[in-house]
Protein backbone atom coordinates (compact mmCIF):
# COMPACT_ATOMS: atom_id res chain seq x y z
CA UNK A 1 0.00 0.00 0.00
CA UNK A 2 1.41 3.40 -0.95
CA UNK A 3 2.09 6.17 1.55
CA UNK A 4 -0.60 8.30 -0.12
CA UNK A 5 -3.17 5.57 0.34
CA UNK A 6 -2.22 5.18 4.00
CA UNK A 7 -2.50 8.92 4.54
CA UNK A 8 -5.89 8.98 2.85
CA UNK A 9 -7.22 6.14 4.99
CA UNK A 10 -5.84 7.74 8.14
CA UNK A 11 -7.20 11.14 7.15
CA UNK A 12 -10.84 10.07 6.92
CA UNK A 13 -11.28 9.22 10.61
CA UNK A 14 -9.31 12.34 11.53
CA UNK A 15 -11.67 14.52 9.48
CA UNK A 16 -14.70 12.77 10.98
CA UNK A 17 -13.34 13.37 14.47
CA UNK A 18 -12.73 17.03 13.74
CA UNK A 19 -16.27 17.42 12.34
CA UNK A 20 -17.72 15.73 15.44
CA UNK A 21 -15.72 18.00 17.74
CA UNK A 22 -16.79 21.03 15.72
CA UNK A 23 -20.43 19.95 16.03
CA UNK A 24 -20.12 19.53 19.79
CA UNK A 25 -18.50 22.95 20.10
CA UNK A 26 -21.22 24.58 18.00
CA UNK A 27 -23.94 22.88 20.04
CA UNK A 28 -22.43 24.05 23.33
CA UNK A 29 -22.26 27.59 21.93
CA UNK A 30 -25.91 27.28 20.85
CA UNK A 31 -27.20 26.21 24.28
CA UNK A 32 -25.04 28.91 25.88
CA UNK A 33 -26.85 31.43 23.63
CA UNK A 34 -30.20 30.02 24.76
CA UNK A 35 -29.13 30.35 28.41
CA UNK A 36 -28.17 33.99 27.80
CA UNK A 37 -31.54 34.47 26.05
CA UNK A 38 -33.40 33.11 29.09
CA UNK A 39 -31.30 35.17 31.51
CA UNK A 40 -31.92 38.32 29.49
CA UNK A 41 -35.62 37.49 29.28
CA UNK A 42 -35.81 37.15 33.05
CA UNK A 43 -34.16 40.55 33.50
CA UNK A 44 -36.40 42.17 30.86
CA UNK A 45 -39.59 40.71 32.37
CA UNK A 46 -39.31 43.17 35.25
CA UNK A 47 -39.72 46.27 33.06
CA UNK A 48 -40.77 45.31 29.51
CA UNK A 49 -44.38 44.29 28.63
CA UNK A 50 -44.56 40.66 27.59
CA UNK A 51 -46.04 41.16 24.09
CA UNK A 52 -43.62 43.96 23.35
CA UNK A 53 -40.63 41.81 24.31
CA UNK A 54 -41.86 38.71 22.46
CA UNK A 55 -42.69 40.70 19.32
CA UNK A 56 -39.22 42.23 19.26
CA UNK A 57 -37.58 38.83 19.75
CA UNK A 58 -39.54 37.27 16.85
CA UNK A 59 -39.18 40.30 14.57
CA UNK A 60 -35.41 40.21 15.01
CA UNK A 61 -35.34 36.52 14.10
CA UNK A 62 -37.71 36.93 11.13
CA UNK A 63 -35.80 39.82 9.59
CA UNK A 64 -32.38 38.21 10.15
CA UNK A 65 -33.54 34.84 8.78
CA UNK A 66 -35.06 36.47 5.69
CA UNK A 67 -31.96 38.57 5.05
CA UNK A 68 -29.69 35.52 5.23
CA UNK A 69 -31.77 32.72 3.70
CA UNK A 70 -33.83 34.41 0.99
CA UNK A 71 -30.84 35.47 -1.16
CA UNK A 72 -29.44 31.93 -0.86
CA UNK A 73 -32.62 29.94 -1.60
CA UNK A 74 -34.89 32.40 -3.40
CA UNK A 75 -38.63 31.76 -3.58
CA UNK A 76 -38.06 28.04 -2.90
CA UNK A 77 -37.76 29.04 0.76
CA UNK A 78 -41.41 30.15 0.75
CA UNK A 79 -42.91 26.99 -0.75
CA UNK A 80 -45.08 25.02 1.64
CA UNK A 81 -47.75 22.36 1.16
CA UNK A 82 -49.48 23.14 4.46
CA UNK A 83 -49.83 26.90 5.05
CA UNK A 84 -52.52 26.43 7.73
CA UNK A 85 -50.32 24.06 9.71
CA UNK A 86 -47.42 26.51 9.36
CA UNK A 87 -49.61 29.16 11.01
CA UNK A 88 -50.70 26.75 13.76
CA UNK A 89 -47.11 25.70 14.37
CA UNK A 90 -45.96 29.30 14.62
CA UNK A 91 -48.82 30.13 17.00
CA UNK A 92 -47.91 27.20 19.26
CA UNK A 93 -44.30 28.34 19.50
CA UNK A 94 -45.43 31.91 20.15
CA UNK A 95 -47.61 30.60 23.00
CA UNK A 96 -44.61 28.75 24.37
CA UNK A 97 -42.53 31.93 24.23
CA UNK A 98 -45.20 33.94 26.05
CA UNK A 99 -45.40 31.32 28.80
CA UNK A 100 -41.61 31.21 29.01
CA UNK A 101 -41.45 34.98 29.46
CA UNK A 102 -44.08 34.86 32.22
CA UNK A 103 -42.52 31.81 33.88
CA UNK A 104 -39.06 33.36 34.03
CA UNK A 105 -40.54 36.28 35.94
CA UNK A 106 -41.43 33.91 38.80
CA UNK A 107 -38.96 30.99 38.64
CA UNK A 108 -35.19 30.51 39.07
CA UNK A 109 -33.26 29.92 35.87
CA UNK A 110 -32.00 26.37 36.40
CA UNK A 111 -35.36 24.98 37.55
CA UNK A 112 -37.16 26.63 34.62
CA UNK A 113 -34.68 25.25 32.08
CA UNK A 114 -34.92 21.74 33.50
CA UNK A 115 -38.73 21.74 33.30
CA UNK A 116 -38.62 22.98 29.69
CA UNK A 117 -36.34 20.07 28.81
CA UNK A 118 -39.11 17.67 29.88
CA UNK A 119 -40.75 18.41 26.50
CA UNK A 120 -39.23 15.40 24.66
CA UNK A 121 -40.59 13.10 27.37
CA UNK A 122 -44.00 14.77 27.13
CA UNK A 123 -43.96 14.13 23.37
CA UNK A 124 -43.43 10.42 24.09
CA UNK A 125 -46.44 10.44 26.42
CA UNK A 126 -48.59 12.18 23.79
CA UNK A 127 -47.47 9.77 21.09
CA UNK A 128 -48.65 6.85 23.19
CA UNK A 129 -51.91 8.24 24.58
CA UNK A 130 -53.14 10.44 21.71
CA UNK A 131 -51.46 9.18 18.56
CA UNK A 132 -51.63 5.50 19.55
CA UNK A 133 -47.94 4.80 18.95
CA UNK A 134 -46.26 1.86 20.68
CA UNK A 135 -43.93 2.82 23.53
CA UNK A 136 -41.45 0.43 25.13
CA UNK A 137 -41.25 -0.24 28.86
CA UNK A 138 -37.89 1.53 28.99
CA UNK A 139 -39.43 4.65 27.48
CA UNK A 140 -42.25 4.60 30.03
CA UNK A 141 -39.65 4.36 32.79
CA UNK A 142 -37.78 7.38 31.37
CA UNK A 143 -41.01 9.39 31.07
CA UNK A 144 -41.95 8.53 34.65
CA UNK A 145 -38.49 9.51 35.88
CA UNK A 146 -38.66 12.85 34.09
CA UNK A 147 -42.02 13.72 35.59
CA UNK A 148 -40.85 12.69 39.06
CA UNK A 149 -37.98 15.14 38.56
CA UNK A 150 -40.50 17.83 37.64
CA UNK A 151 -42.48 17.16 40.83
CA UNK A 152 -39.29 17.45 42.87
CA UNK A 153 -38.79 20.94 41.42
CA UNK A 154 -42.41 22.12 41.66
CA UNK A 155 -43.19 20.35 44.97
CA UNK A 156 -47.00 20.44 44.98
CA UNK A 157 -48.31 21.25 48.43
CA UNK A 158 -45.14 23.07 49.46
CA UNK A 159 -44.91 26.68 50.57
CA UNK A 160 -43.53 27.84 47.21
CA UNK A 161 -46.24 26.11 45.19
CA UNK A 162 -48.77 28.45 43.59
CA UNK A 163 -50.61 29.14 40.38
CA UNK A 164 -47.47 30.59 38.80
CA UNK A 165 -45.82 27.14 38.68
CA UNK A 166 -48.56 26.05 36.27
CA UNK A 167 -47.16 28.37 33.60
CA UNK A 168 -44.07 26.23 32.84
CA UNK A 169 -46.33 23.17 32.84
CA UNK A 170 -48.50 24.90 30.23
CA UNK A 171 -45.33 25.73 28.32
CA UNK A 172 -44.38 22.03 28.25
CA UNK A 173 -47.83 21.06 26.91
CA UNK A 174 -47.80 23.81 24.27
CA UNK A 175 -44.29 23.01 23.14
CA UNK A 176 -45.00 19.28 23.05
CA UNK A 177 -47.84 19.89 20.59
CA UNK A 178 -45.46 22.11 18.61
CA UNK A 179 -42.93 19.27 18.41
CA UNK A 180 -45.58 16.72 17.36
CA UNK A 181 -46.78 19.03 14.58
CA UNK A 182 -43.17 19.65 13.56
CA UNK A 183 -42.54 15.92 13.20
CA UNK A 184 -45.52 15.67 10.88
CA UNK A 185 -44.60 18.72 8.76
CA UNK A 186 -40.96 17.61 8.50
CA UNK A 187 -42.09 14.80 6.18
CA UNK A 188 -42.94 17.29 3.43
CA UNK A 189 -41.41 20.63 4.46
CA UNK A 190 -37.77 21.74 4.49
CA UNK A 191 -36.28 22.63 7.91
CA UNK A 192 -35.26 26.13 6.76
CA UNK A 193 -38.78 26.76 5.45
CA UNK A 194 -40.19 25.76 8.84
CA UNK A 195 -37.72 28.10 10.51
CA UNK A 196 -38.65 30.96 8.17
CA UNK A 197 -42.40 30.70 8.75
CA UNK A 198 -41.99 30.28 12.51
CA UNK A 199 -40.33 33.68 12.79
CA UNK A 200 -42.84 35.53 10.63
CA UNK A 201 -45.98 33.90 12.07
CA UNK A 202 -44.83 34.76 15.61
CA UNK A 203 -44.01 38.31 14.54
CA UNK A 204 -47.36 38.93 12.84
CA UNK A 205 -49.52 37.43 15.61
CA UNK A 206 -47.66 39.30 18.34
CA UNK A 207 -48.00 42.50 16.29
CA UNK A 208 -51.80 42.30 16.68
CA UNK A 209 -51.40 42.92 20.42
CA UNK A 210 -48.52 45.37 20.10
CA UNK A 211 -50.68 48.57 20.07
CA UNK A 212 -52.11 47.59 23.46
CA UNK A 213 -48.74 46.58 24.96
CA UNK A 214 -46.37 49.21 23.58
CA UNK A 215 -44.98 51.67 26.08
CA UNK A 216 -42.00 53.97 26.38
CA UNK A 217 -39.12 52.13 28.00
CA UNK A 218 -37.24 53.73 30.91
CA UNK A 219 -33.83 53.79 29.25
CA UNK A 220 -31.48 52.51 26.57
CA UNK A 221 -30.65 49.50 28.75
CA UNK A 222 -34.11 48.04 28.08
CA UNK A 223 -33.66 48.40 24.32
CA UNK A 224 -30.26 46.77 24.64
CA UNK A 225 -31.89 43.83 26.48
CA UNK A 226 -34.45 43.40 23.69
CA UNK A 227 -31.71 43.51 21.05
CA UNK A 228 -29.69 40.93 23.00
CA UNK A 229 -32.75 38.65 23.25
CA UNK A 230 -33.28 38.76 19.49
CA UNK A 231 -29.58 38.27 18.75
CA UNK A 232 -29.15 35.30 21.11
CA UNK A 233 -32.29 33.55 19.86
CA UNK A 234 -31.31 33.98 16.20
CA UNK A 235 -27.64 33.08 16.61
CA UNK A 236 -28.48 30.11 18.86
CA UNK A 237 -30.80 28.54 16.27
CA UNK A 238 -28.31 28.99 13.43
CA UNK A 239 -25.51 27.45 15.53
CA UNK A 240 -27.83 24.54 16.29
CA UNK A 241 -28.45 23.93 12.59
CA UNK A 242 -24.71 24.09 11.85
CA UNK A 243 -24.00 21.62 14.66
CA UNK A 244 -26.46 19.04 13.35
CA UNK A 245 -25.06 19.41 9.84
CA UNK A 246 -21.65 18.25 11.12
CA UNK A 247 -22.39 15.69 13.82
CA UNK A 248 -25.02 12.92 14.23
CA UNK A 249 -27.86 13.63 16.65
CA UNK A 250 -26.97 10.52 18.67
CA UNK A 251 -23.65 12.18 19.52
CA UNK A 252 -25.01 15.67 20.17
CA UNK A 253 -28.20 14.92 22.12
CA UNK A 254 -26.64 14.50 25.60
CA UNK A 255 -24.90 17.87 25.22
CA UNK A 256 -28.26 19.66 24.92
CA UNK A 257 -28.67 19.25 28.68
CA UNK A 258 -25.57 21.38 29.23
CA UNK A 259 -28.05 24.26 28.96
CA UNK A 260 -29.12 23.50 32.53
CA UNK A 261 -25.55 24.09 33.67
CA UNK A 262 -25.32 27.37 31.76
CA UNK A 263 -28.69 28.43 33.20
CA UNK A 264 -27.46 27.62 36.70
CA UNK A 265 -24.39 29.81 36.17
CA UNK A 266 -26.54 32.63 34.77
CA UNK A 267 -28.96 32.42 37.69
CA UNK A 268 -26.07 32.53 40.18
CA UNK A 269 -24.18 35.41 38.51
CA UNK A 270 -27.14 37.66 37.74
CA UNK A 271 -29.78 36.77 40.36
CA UNK A 272 -27.73 35.08 43.11
CA UNK A 273 -29.96 31.98 42.83
CA UNK A 274 -28.82 28.40 43.28
CA UNK A 275 -31.09 25.31 43.41
CA UNK A 276 -31.44 23.52 46.75
CA UNK A 277 -30.68 19.81 47.13
CA UNK A 278 -34.20 18.64 46.27
CA UNK A 279 -34.32 20.79 43.13
CA UNK A 280 -30.84 19.59 42.15
CA UNK A 281 -32.04 16.01 42.44
CA UNK A 282 -35.02 16.82 40.21
CA UNK A 283 -32.82 18.62 37.68
CA UNK A 284 -30.42 15.68 37.54
CA UNK A 285 -33.25 13.18 37.10
CA UNK A 286 -34.77 15.20 34.24
CA UNK A 287 -31.38 15.51 32.52
CA UNK A 288 -30.63 11.78 32.75
CA UNK A 289 -34.09 10.66 31.64
CA UNK A 290 -34.36 13.27 28.89
CA UNK A 291 -30.94 12.51 27.42
CA UNK A 292 -31.64 8.77 27.65
CA UNK A 293 -34.97 9.12 25.90
CA UNK A 294 -33.56 11.28 23.11
CA UNK A 295 -30.62 8.93 22.58
CA UNK A 296 -33.02 5.97 22.42
CA UNK A 297 -35.10 7.76 19.79
CA UNK A 298 -32.10 8.34 17.55
CA UNK A 299 -30.88 4.75 17.97
CA UNK A 300 -34.29 3.33 17.10
CA UNK A 301 -34.71 5.48 14.00
CA UNK A 302 -31.04 5.12 13.00
CA UNK A 303 -31.20 8.37 11.06
CA UNK A 304 -30.19 12.00 11.67
CA UNK A 305 -32.70 14.23 13.40
CA UNK A 306 -33.12 17.77 12.14
CA UNK A 307 -32.94 20.44 14.86
CA UNK A 308 -36.08 22.46 15.43
CA UNK A 309 -36.81 25.65 17.29
CA UNK A 310 -37.28 25.41 21.01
Amino acid sequence: MTAAACATRAGVPARDTLRALAGMGLLLLAVACFAVLDTTTKVASATVPVFMAVWFRYAFQAVATTAILLPLHGTALLRTQHPRFQVLRGALLLGSSLLAFLSLGHMPMAEFTAIVLVVPLAVTLMAATILGERVSALRWALVAGGFVGTLLILRPGGEGFGWTVLMPVGLVVCNAWFQVLTSRLARTEKPLTLHFYTGWVGTLIAALFLPFAWQALPGWQDWALLALMGLMGTVGHFLLILAYQRTPASTLTPFLYAQIGFAMVGGWLVFDQLPDRVSLAGIGLIAVCGAGGAWLTVRERRQPVEPVEG
